[in-house]
This record gives structure tokens, C-alpha cells and sequence, in this order.
């Protein structure tokens, strides 16, 4: 009957959204998108309808500003360190990115130099650390990104990114060597 009823066009949407419930978080995934520190629910808002949706953004701290898109975005992360639940400690690290292929996540390339004391001179060694990175960054490659320190968010991803430079490097950043 249902399905009927779709095909005679009396029935429009399906499922029953308001408009401003799906307009509050993008919808791009099969699960239904939301933030778990806000309550959808709410029975006290049945009454006033608010044309802004309710956000949960926050500071990290460590003198690392909130970003804007944090602020005013619709994305839901719950990875994010702005808008999701992790909390930056440790070590604070900076490199170049030089892959963006992954899903909300990227790799960053960390130039250093090793001593060698026979020789008495430095070599240059690089190590290459995957970061989440939140959607209110769009890092390209050749960026220079700021990363936290936070709990295991995969395998082998241990970072977020908190701060995005733009590229200084003109050409292939890919293999370049530089020292932040």
C-alpha cells in the first residue's frame, strides 16, 4: 500500500524528515548522521521552531583556535577533535602532507636528520605518519599540517590534524626535504 501510494505521488518523502532536522547534518552515509552530544529529540523545541541547528564545537586548548567550518559546518565526525569526542595529548608534530587519497584521513611526511658518528656528518631520513584529519580542513599535498597526539583512531592512525598551512612549495612537494 505503501509502496502505492509512493507511486501515485500522495506520499512525497520517505521517511518522514522535517526539512530542518535533515538540513542540520549532511546525510551522506546509509546510518542516520548526528552529533552524540546533541539531543534531537527534544520536546521543549516542539513548540518554537529554530531555524539554526544545535552544534557541539568545543576548544582543544593548547592555544590551537577552533576552526570557523567547526563552528558553522553540517559534517558529523566523530573523530574530529573540534566536534567529535577525542581529546589531544602528548606530542605535538609537524610535517608535509603528502597524500590525501583516504578517506578523512592523509599522510604526512616528517623530515629529520640522523647523526652518523664515524663520518661525522648528518644524513636525511624521513618517516611518512597517517592523521585523521577532521572535514573542517581541506589540506592539499605540499601543505604544512599541525598534528595532535590523541587515542588510537584506527590501525595505525594515532594523530589528528589541528592546523593547516598552506603550500610554500612551488612544484612536486612530494619528495622535497625540508625542516619545520
Amino acid at each position: 500500500i505503501l509502496a502505492q501510494a509512493i507511486l501515485d505521488g500522495v506520499v512525497t518523502a520517505w521517511p518522514p524528515y522535517t526539512p530542518s532536522s535533515l538540513a542540520a547534518m549532511d546525510q551522506t552515509e546509509k546510518s542516520f548522521q548526528k552529533q552524540d552530544a546533541v539531543f534531537i529529540g527534544s520536546k521543549r523545541l516542539l513548540g518554537k521552531k529554530s531555524k539554526k541547528a544545535m552544534r557541539y564545537w568545543r576548544n582543544v586548548g593548547l592555544g590551537f583556535p577552533t576552526p570557523k567550518e567547526a563552528k558553522e559546518g553540517n559534517f558529523v565526525d566523530k573523530k574530529c577533535p573540534f566536534t567529535g569526542n577525542v581529546s589531544i595529548r602528548g606530542a605535538i608534530l609537524k610535517g608535509m602532507v603528502i597524500s590525501t587519497k583516504m578517506k578523512r584521513t592523509i599522510v604526512i611526511r616528517r623530515n629529520y636528520l640522523h647523526y652518523i658518528k664515524k663520518f661525522n656528518r648528518f644524513e636525511k631520513r624521513h618517516s611518512n605518519l597517517p592523521v585523521h584529519c577532521s572535514p573542517a580542513f581541506e589540506p592539499k599535498e605540499g601543505d604544512i599540517v599541525t598534528a595532535g597526539q590523541c587515542r588510537p583512531l584506527a590501525k595505525t592512525v594515532r594523530f589528528n590534524v589541528l592546523k593547516v598551512d598552506k603550500n610554500q612549495i612551488f612544484g612536486s612537494a612530494r619528495k622535497q626535504f625540508a625542516l619545520f
